[in-house]
């Protein structure tokens, strides 16, 4: 009877012990199912995250490259901006150009120097300056013999008859070919450079054989000119206009010996891009 007791008292303990061990287990492994799936979805959420974190880094370095390559833009075209200088607001200028002007200026009259009130007239004297240094250097003529005056970037060279021509004639002196040869160089070193000869006269009257008047003398000299220009010199002849004034565009009256004398001259316009204009500087 007492081992009856024992015995069902041990079987009731296992049972009991048993149940307990079996609900435990359930409710660990419900608990980790629970943990897998939060896990997983924990995964998930992460991999979609770092998705986006690498799309927004991309982003990121995107905007960044834009930004430094705007940056880089910016920097280059205030640096560009700063170097140049406004010429009545429409002609610039490089920092270059200035120093190679100022450094002209130095060497220019004072007296014509206190005369530039702007920019556009230092630039004017500067190019002026240069020019007949460069047209006027060995050629034997006077100073002045040759007279340069500047109107927006055209330039205007007249040279006095006396340089080029005899009285009445209309063929060159060979004294002037050193000027002629400079003014060709100076016309040669620029592609798109027109060039104008203008032939004017005094008001006397002539008529020859070939002359019928003045219309006639200073047609020819220009032509004498572009003529010398284009087969000595090699000057394109798509660059060169030939025209005659005769005496209707006087730069003084024509009451004495020595106006009629400043009034017979060539003038040879040059008309040069921008860019030629500040290196003639």
């Amino acid at each position: 009877m007492k081992k009856s007791l024992i015995l069902a008292g041990v079987v009731g303990l296992s049972l009991t012990v048993s149940c307990v061990s079996k609900k435990k287990y359930t409710e660990l492994e419900s608990n980790l199912f629970k943990t897998q799936t939060e896990l997983a979805t924990t995964n998930k959420e992460k991999a979609e995250l770092e998705e986006k974190m690498a799309a927004i880094e991309a982003r990121v370095a995107e905007y960044n490259s834009r930004i430094n390559s705007l940056r880089m833009t910016n920097d280059q075209l205030t640096e560009s901006n700063n170097s140049m200088l406004s010429i009545e607001g429409a002609a610039v200028m490089s920092k270059n150009s200035k120093a190679k002007m100022n450094q002209t200026l130095t060497k220019v009259d004072p007296s014509k120097l206190a005369e530039a009130k702007t920019l556009e007239d230092s630039v004017n004297l500067a190019v002026e300056y240069n020019l007949k240094k460069n047209i006027t250097a060995e050629t034997g003529g006077e100073e002045d013999d040759v007279q340069i005056d500047i109107d927006k970037t055209v330039v205007m060279i007249s040279v006095s008859d006396k340089l080029l021509f005899n009285t009445g004639s209309y063929r060159i002196n060979t004294k002037a070919e050193p000027l002629l040869q400079k003014l060709a160089e100076v016309i040669n070193a620029e592609p798109s450079l027109q060039v104008m000869v203008e032939g004017h006269t005094d008001p006397r009257t002539i008529s020859t054989p070939v002359l019928e008047d003045n219309w006639d003398l200073s047609v020819k000299r220009a032509t004498s000119i572009v003529r010398m220009l284009q087969l000595k010199y090699q000057v394109s002849p798509e660059k060169l206009i030939a025209a005659g004034r005769a005496s209707y565009v006087p730069l003084v009256s024509n009451d004495s010996k020595e106006n009629m004398a400043l009034n017979r001259r060539t003038r040879i316009v040059l008309i040069p891009d921008l860019d030629m204009f500040f290196a003639m500087l």
